[in-house]
């Protein structure tokens, strides 16, 4: 599909400012994505890229610089997002990106499906996937049940307060994927930094949150209820197997919510980007790179995140070694 501009559009790579988010299992690894936050503030998310409402992302770089995601979209419409996603989202971007920092474990989880979630919030079901970029030596994430399970014998584990002992711990590194479908109980381990990928939703069933207190000795509220109507006994494999070949796509999860390639760039990676009728995003997962674009070049950090528009055909990833995460509709 032709990649012309509409309206003699400028535009260009873009970067947002991080949005980043205390949790009470947050870590200090995305503490320095802002300045003016202290160095002993619990960062466990910083989000990149996101349209939810009340944390829109605002554009950091260029001519573009201080307007929100959402503006951008409405203005700018297809050439921002491609023709396609354009039809099925409209003015909604579909995806949420995120780095998580996990100090310790996050809340034993589910997430609704599409129908669920269209049904009781009005929103996009959440279906998701890790990259881990960084785990201490017994970094670990949960992911289903250790056992087979059933509703009853699930509901049990709850009433006696047994859920910890037939969770599913794997033990992670660096390079290591996993697909979080919805309906799949899942959590993140202590000493893991990751980067996720997800549509855009912010809903979460917490059925379980090792027990512990805020400062004011509450305990965070649980969604038993909601969680049982959504979750699923019955997942697949949640880890990923795929290829590392320098300076190609290399295919890792490939569904109808999102599409994510890996790519370890030896010195220059040049990307042909008119195959996707689609925005594209490059999450940095390794080390420092330059991203060039019509003849000027951007740094490309560790930990940062750049949203190439639709109406861009070509852009070029420069480093002596460095890994990518390739994602669009």
């Amino acid at each position: 599909m032709s990649k012309k501009l509409m309206h003699n559009s400028k535009l260009y790579p873009l970067k947002f400012k991080p949005i980043l988010k205390e949790k009470i299992w947050g870590g200090h690894h995305l503490n320095y994505k802002d300045s003016s936050i202290t160095k002993d503030t619990k960062i466990g998310e910083s989000w990149e890229i996101s349209g939810v409402e009340g944390s829109i992302s605002i554009v950091e770089n260029g001519d573009l610089k201080g307007q929100d995601l959402n503006a951008v979209l409405a203005n700018y419409k297809e050439e921002l997002v491609g023709h396609s996603v354009y039809k099925r989202f409209g003015n909604e971007f579909p995806l949420l990106i995120k780095f998580i920092d996990a100090k310790e474990n996050l809340s034993v989880q589910l997430h609704p499906d599409d129908k669920i979630a269209k049904a009781k919030h009005d929103c996009m079901g959440k279906t998701e996937m890790w990259y881990i970029m960084e785990a201490e030596k017994n970094g670990f994430i949960i992911a289903d049940f250790n056992r087979q399970m059933n509703q009853e014998n699930y509901l049990k584990s709850v009433e006696n307060k047994s859920i910890k002992d037939v969770l599913n711990h794997i033990n992670v590194k660096s390079g290591d994927v996993f697909f979080i479908a919805p309906g799949l109980i899942h959590a993140i381990g202590s000493g893991v930094l990751l980067a996720e990928i997800q549509q855009t939703s912010d809903i979460t069933y917490r059925i379980y949150d090792w027990d512990r207190v805020d400062d004011q000795g509450n305990s965070r509220e649980l969604h038993q209820k909601e969680a049982l109507d959504a979750i699923v006994f019955t997942s697949k494999e949640p880890k990923i197997n795929y290829n590392k070949t320098a300076n190609l796509p290399n295919e890792v999860v490939h569904n109808e919510h999102f599409k994510t390639d890996y790519l370890k760039v030896e010195n220059q990676l040049n990307l042909d980007l008119t195959k996707y009728d689609s925005f594209t995003i490059l999450m940095n997962v390794g080390k420092e790179a330059k991203l060039n674009y019509n003849g000027t070049s951007f740094l490309f950090k560790t930990q940062e995140t750049y949203l190439i528009p639709a109406s861009i055909s070509n852009v070029s990833i420069e480093a002596k070694l460095t890994e990518v995460l390739m994602v669009h509709i």
